[in-house]
């Protein structure tokens, strides 16, 4: 049997300990991958290319959750992939939601940063959503990155995303009541679940169900 491998990447300030819920068949191996310093005003197309180098496998599949989704996008550009999937993500800049590209003229993102490292309880809602605010002290656990300069980064990055078209080899996950990325903002082509911004924890047996025969069309 030859495996098919799966490189996964978390969301915003979120540790790989976001997909230990998921588990495939046998024939599916499952690579996570983790967030690594961005160099200082790197790009995101380089940061992509780094984090390209983790990756040892030829044509894999990568799995992107959150900004991890646009991160992958972007890897996909660098390397041969069978399959990109993006969980709780956007394929485009068009889908970003509206405060998000208010920020991007205003620079109100800039803002942003010291306010999480400051309350882990805000962190933790901006990574996974308002849905967890009865459970936020468990979310916390998820994450593990609250250093300034990733920080800074991370939310420029995602709010200067010029992505206009998306892959042909891209499938997309979406939960249809998430607060990070709404629903209403997303063009078509998508695969609406029930659930918030953070189903890849709360809406694994659905994942360990249906991402085998998503991931082998």
């Amino acid at each position: 049997m030859i495996p098919i491998h799966i490189y996964c990447m978390p969301g915003m300030a979120a540790s790989p300990k976001i997909f230990e819920y998921l588990k495939l068949p046998m024939n599916f191996k499952i690579h996570l991958l983790s967030w690594i310093p961005p160099l200082k005003d790197e790009p995101l197309g380089d940061y992509a290319k780094r984090m390209c180098l983790r990756v040892i496998h030829k044509n894999p599949i990568l799995l992107g959750v959150s900004f991890g989704g646009i991160l992958v996008q972007e890897m996909a550009k660098h390397i041969s992939v069978k399959k990109i999937v993006i969980v709780s993500s956007i394929k485009s800049k068009e889908e970003l939601p509206l405060p998000m590209k208010m920020a991007k003229r205003t620079n109100a993102h800039k803002l942003l940063p010291t306010q999480l490292i400051e309350n882990i309880d805000h962190l933790a809602i901006f990574a996974f959503g308002k849905g967890i605010k009865k459970r936020v002290a468990l979310y916390q656990r998820y994450l593990s990155e609250r250093n300034s300069e990733y920080l800074n980064w991370a939310i420029n990055a995602l709010v200067n995303w010029d992505q206009n078209k998306f892959s042909n080899k891209l499938v997309h996950i979406h939960g249809d009541s998430d607060t990070v990325f709404p629903i209403k903002n997303l063009i078509n082509h998508f695969i609406k679940i029930k659930g918030g911004h953070a189903v890849i924890i709360t809406k694994s047996i659905w994942f360990n169900n249906e991402l085998p025969a998503i991931l082998q069309k």
